[in-house]
């Protein structure tokens, strides 16, 4: 077992790490436009840290089309979004990383506070290889390894189990309140990353993760 004085950083990927969010806007704006209404970013804001067919329901539902479809046509279209995501973030660049990132993460090594991903993203591989910071996980977990979205701790509490820490040693970066519920609901440390407002579940809120190094300190 690992020292249970061991700490660990879980980070949320889009919109903590990378604002990966505007590619998933645009996909779901491209779908919504072939379905023939106009998708909003004030109505994408409730898509943030939510799974694909999850998202999916909610902006069938904006379009006043929720039970138009059939499980396997909302598949497709799932699938369809995917692409045209998957198609956008194959260009992301390394620059596209938020600021401070990188001497945040450079802190905790220093720290050895481990550094974790639980993300819903079932494409986080290809982000972090795009953004070549994949070395930098001592844990990834994504959408591929839980079954369960936020505000489910699922993923966050799958992190902590795999680098053998518990739970209150963790500290979660989020940018959604999906996200911030889970990290809660796992007994970690909440911290929002965005604008308060917006984020009342968080512990503190902050305008990136490298502003959170004087209270390691």
């Amino acid at each position: 077992m690992g020292n249970m004085q061991d700490k660990c950083a879980i980070f949320d990927l889009d919109g903590v790490l990378v604002d990966t969010a505007k590619y998933h806007y645009l996909a779901w704006k491209n779908l919504a436009e072939e379905l023939g209404f106009e998708f909003t970013l004030q109505q994408n804001e409730a898509l943030k840290g939510v799974s694909r067919m999850r998202s999916l329901e909610l902006l069938l539902g904006f379009g006043g089309l929720s039970d138009r479809f059939s499980q396997e046509e909302k598949e497709g279209m799932a699938e369809k979004k995917n692409k045209l995501y998957v198609e956008k973030i194959m260009h992301l660049e390394k620059k596209e990383l938020f600021a401070g990132v990188l001497d945040f993460f450079e802190y905790l090594k220093k720290k050895d506070i481990k550094i974790a991903l639980g993300s819903a993203s079932k494409n986080a591989p290809l982000i972090l290889e795009r953004l070549e910071i994949t070395g930098y996980f001592d844990t990834i977990v994504d959408g591929t390894q839980v079954s369960k979205a936020k505000p489910d701790p699922e993923v966050f509490v799958r992190a902590a189990r795999n680098l053998k820490i518990s739970c209150e040693n963790c500290i979660v970066f989020e940018d959604s309140e999906a996200g911030l519920q889970a990290a809660k609901k796992a007994g970690m440390k909440a911290i929002g990353i965005g604008n308060a407002d917006n984020l009342p579940m968080a512990d503190l809120v902050i305008g990136s993760v490298d502003q959170y190094i004087p209270y390691l300190r």
